[in-house]
């Protein structure tokens, strides 16, 4: 076993050890005892350690594939930079709660984090796309769909759930564009990461393919976690340390998984170990008796 992966297998250890803790951590909180406030505020400081660990180790894994100057390095650094852009906002969150004691405003500091990872992400879907050879050729008519199905599908959602009683008047520019930005970024960076997988669907080998599932994935449960809150804030149902405090833990997860996986590439040496062993081919006798 080469250093990269054991390496590989410490990170991957890590990340479990802290999602088991944390996860036996929430469900006691929220099964077995009747927190306090304090109790819940603490959670909520404390998850986003998974988006700190996989910002570093994002950040880290870029330096070592070249940084900016490779697809590889730019698409681990931005996913690296998103959640450390979502920790910043876990912070100003715990913040507002824990230090001042009040419930946070929308809009606040902490969007700068949450709504400044949406464009990171982005940069790296399309980064990611240029690792896997993805060619955008909007010559399919199922590239076609998918490409303009998602964000008109989650325009009309959240038309439906946010805007369609949408009140402008005495709402702020700033609020009316996250309201509007939220959705719509997300939508795109989920598209993104869809269209990658279709168009690879024939020429990625299997490992690639469960990495590229695997970032789909951490992409739509931060969009499910970001529309839950938004939600949740506009009916006045937000509770710290519940379900949709959950699910940014499990987005925050997932990605930090992706990092790991995407930091990874076998050699070529590890490559051929890896491959089963060919039987060999007895050879025939042609010569004539």
């Amino acid at each position: 076993m080469n250093l990269q992966s054991k390496s590989t297998k410490r990170s991957f250890l890590l990340i479990f050890i802290l999602w088991l803790c944390l996860t036996g951590w929430w469900a006691y909180i929220n099964f077995i005892i009747d927190p306090t406030d304090n109790q819940r505020y603490a959670f909520g400081a404390l998850y986003g350690l998974m988006a700190l660990s996989g910002a570093v180790y994002g950040v880290m894994s870029a330096r070592k594939w070249g940084g900016t100057k490779s697809a590889l390095g730019t698409a681990l650094l931005m996913l690296g930079l998103g959640l450390g852009a979502a920790e910043f906002g876990q912070l100003a969150f715990s913040y507002y709660n824990i230090i001042k004691g009040v419930e946070i405003p929308y809009p606040s500091i902490a969007d700068v984090g949450f709504f400044g990872a949406i464009p990171l992400y982005v940069i790296a879907a399309l980064s990611v796309a240029r690792v896997v050879g993805t060619k955008y050729s909007m010559k399919t008519g199922l590239r076609k769909f998918i490409f303009l199905l998602i964000p008109l599908a989650a325009l009309g959602v959240s038309y439906a759930v946010f805007l369609r009683t949408y009140e402008f008047e005495g709402a702020s520019a700033l609020r009316v564009f996250l309201d509007f930005g939220y959705p719509l970024g997300q939508a795109l960076y989920v598209c993104l990461a869809l269209l990658i997988y279709v168009s690879t669907l024939k020429t990625l080998g299997g490992v690639m393919k469960r990495r590229i599932l695997l970032l789909l994935a951490a992409f739509a449960v931060q969009y499910a976690a970001d529309f839950n809150f938004l939600y949740q804030t506009l009916h006045g149902t937000w509770v710290n340390a519940a379900y949709g405090d959950y699910l940014y833990f499990v987005a925050y997860t997932l990605m930090a998984t992706t990092l790991v996986l995407f930091s990874y590439i076998p050699s070529a040496k590890q490559k051929v170990a890896d491959q089963p062993e060919r039987p060999a081919v007895p050879l025939t006798n042609n010569t004539a008796t």
